[in-house]
């Protein structure tokens, strides 16, 4: 068998391993001219770090990650309204990993590299089609290092990890259009910073107008006494299902006249000054919060879809890029069980379709953070005491259930596999 995979993002790569440890060859294509290390930070899911290190990626990612030692929900004031620890902390058998989104791709990429071979990964393919017949799948690629020339590749499945703007998915539904904006922009930096609480603690801060998330995302800085210190804030500025003010491009730089009306004077934390680690940061970029209704069906005959091209969704929770590992741990599997791979694609559809949607889903209400919401609702100048404002059983309802939905409960973790 040799499977085709469009897209060398966290899905595509973690794809790749998962076959190759596997006995299946294929074939990686990545639109861009090379495999770049872009992004700013994200958090990598236990259930997503517990596969990763059954590639034998462990070591790796703690050379180049911070092991999140708790997640702490805050209004604006910085009072505080929910403590989780994570990952290890919590008693689950594998941490939760804060790391720069590119350093992740990277150590996906090198191990790839290393396994795979470099001339089973393509840079400058860009997937323009494909045909299937009951014998396999013919891709269709054009070649972007400046020439006019193209490429047809014969394999007998083709994978789809080629994102939000997937060329497979608005093949099966071209009358999608483009993924829906929900009014609220996200702007994301990083920049060395002091480290604050444990120097391993996520904090997401915020009210009605806007929302602040601080964690560090690297121990490897010029000054030994500072960290990386990720920062990302969400703030409405148009309706929903409106357009975008520009196109969804995860290295679109962000301005800082746009972005500081809703920092300034709307924060007072403890932990740090976010006017200042902002203004110290230089580049940062912009992202439109996206994403797409789930679709009833991903895969069709030899061709599926995995990662943001299946399931794309608002980073809230820390699932995007966790989500797209667990689909390629999955669709390796059911690949390797061998058989009818047409058959073997439904079962990794029929495993993963639902469970997705349902995040998508819940995403769009808030998903964990769902708990700053509902207490600023009711207390949007504050409190003296929390327990009037939201009993423990009504906040844990909605912080555990999330982590049930989305697979990295304690429970759900330690007994799978």
């Amino acid at each position: 068998m040799k499977v085709l995979i469009a897209g060398g993002g966290i899905g595509g790569l973690a794809l790749a391993l998962s076959l190759h440890q596997k006995g299946i060859a294929c074939e990686v294509f990545e639109r861009s001219s090379e495999i770049r290390e872009l992004g700013v930070g994200i958090n990598t899911l236990p259930h997503a770090i517990k596969e990763l290190a059954d590639l034998g990626l462990l070591e790796a990612l703690d050379e180049a990650a911070i092991r999140t030692y708790e997640l702490i929900y805050q209004n604006r004031l910085g009072q505080e309204i929910w403590r989780d620890l994570r990952g290890l902390h919590a008693g689950i058998e594998y941490p939760q990993f804060s790391i720069h989104r590119g350093k992740l791709q990277g150590v996906l990429h090198k191990a790839a590299l290393a396994r795979i071979g470099a001339d089973n990964i393509h840079p400058a393919h860009e997937l323009t089609g494909f045909d299937q017949d009951d014998e396999g799948v013919t891709a269709t690629f054009s070649l972007r290092d400046g020439g006019e020339e193209t490429r047809r590749v014969r394999g007998d499945v083709l994978i789809a990890a080629d994102g939000i703007h997937s060329v497979v998915r608005s093949t099966f539904y071209p009358q999608e259009g483009p993924p829906a904006w929900n009014g609220i922009m996200l702007w994301r930096g990083a920049t060395e910073w002091p480290p604050f609480l444990t120097g391993e603690s996520m904090v997401i801060s915020g009210g009605m107008d806007a929302k602040l998330v601080l964690y560090p995302i690297s121990r490897d800085t010029d000054d030994k006494d500072k960290v990386l210190m990720n920062w990302a804030v969400a703030a409405k500025l148009g309706d929903a299902n409106s357009k975008p003010p520009r196109r969804e491009d995860w290295s679109r730089e962000g301005k800082l006249e746009e972005l500081l009306p809703f920092v300034e004077d709307k924060f007072s934390l403890d932990v740090l000054d976010p006017l200042a680690l902002i203004k110290a940061t230089g580049t940062f970029y912009e992202y439109p919060m996206c994403d797409r209704d789930p679709v009833p069906q991903w895969s069709f005959g030899r061709v599926t879809l995995m990662g943001d091209a299946a399931h794309p969704m608002y980073p809230v929770g820390s699932n995007g890029a966790s989500q797209a590992v667990l689909d390629a741990r999955c669709l390796a599997e059911r690949l390797a069980e061998g058989g009818d791979v047409v058959a073997a694609l439904k079962a990794y559809e029929g495993e993963r379709l639902e469970t997705t949607a349902e995040i998508v889903r819940t995403n769009r209400s808030g998903g964990p953070e769902r708990v700053i919401d509902l207490v600023n609702a009711r207390a949007p100048d504050g409190f003296e005491s929390l327990h009037d404002v939201a009993s423990h059983e009504e906040l844990e309802g909605v912080v555990k259930g999330y982590s049930q939905l989305a697979g990295f409960s304690t429970e759900a973790v330690n007994t799978k596999g």
